[in-house]
């Protein structure tokens, strides 16, 4: 089947368009990978940028001074990349410059107890105590609505209790009771 007229027409500015920025590129490439280079020693990504901006706004591209144009450009690209930079090293001093978070304190009993709940509780609790989250936060984290993560958390924080105090009397003998020679339990 035949093409329309208005897919046509389409066709034939989008094959103008790319042309006109090979014809460009014949003009401006070279010269815009030697003035970017010089100025950052390698300068893909920035050459990239350059013609990114360069497809974008060919339109505006002036026929008369189309290198002087690529050039300001790139000297735009080399001024955002150049920012760019130094906000990532400001950003990687101020994280340096930090103290790094305490790990939580090492309790065994709390290490056992935790570890013997199921994996969604200890997630739920270590992002309330360790990460310092509230539940509409943990509910951010966990895909679920804060009424959830509240309940979650209660619940979780209810069994750790459990597993804590579960934990304890096994460890110590009961009112009543006496620990025989071995180590066992023994009633009077």
């Amino acid at each position: 089947m035949k093409a329309t007229g208005p897919s046509r027409t389409l066709e034939g500015v989008e094959s103008t368009r790319e042309q006109r920025f090979e014809d460009l590129m014949g003009v401006v490439y070279g010269p815009l990978q030697r003035f970017v280079r010089r100025r950052t020693g390698d300068g893909e990504d920035v050459l990239a940028d350059v013609l990114l901006v360069l497809w974008r706004r060919l339109d505006d591209v002036p026929a008369d001074a189309a290198l002087p144009w690529s050039y300001g450009v790139a000297r735009g690209c080399l001024l955002n990349a150049r920012r760019s930079h130094e906000r990532r090293w400001k950003l990687l001093r101020r994280i340096a410059a930090e103290p790094a978070a305490p790990e939580p304190a090492e309790d065994p009993d709390l290490a056992v107890a935790l570890g013997a709940l199921p994996e969604a509780d200890q997630e739920v609790l270590r992002l309330w105590a360790w990460e310092g989250l509230p539940p509409r936060e943990m509910a951010v984290v966990r895909g679920i609505t804060a009424n959830a993560a509240s309940l979650r958390l209660h619940r979780a924080t209810i069994r750790l209790r459990t597993e804590l105090l579960g934990g304890a009397r096994k460890s110590r003998p009961s009112a009543g009771q006496e620990p025989d020679r071995q180590g066992k339990e023994a009633t009077r």
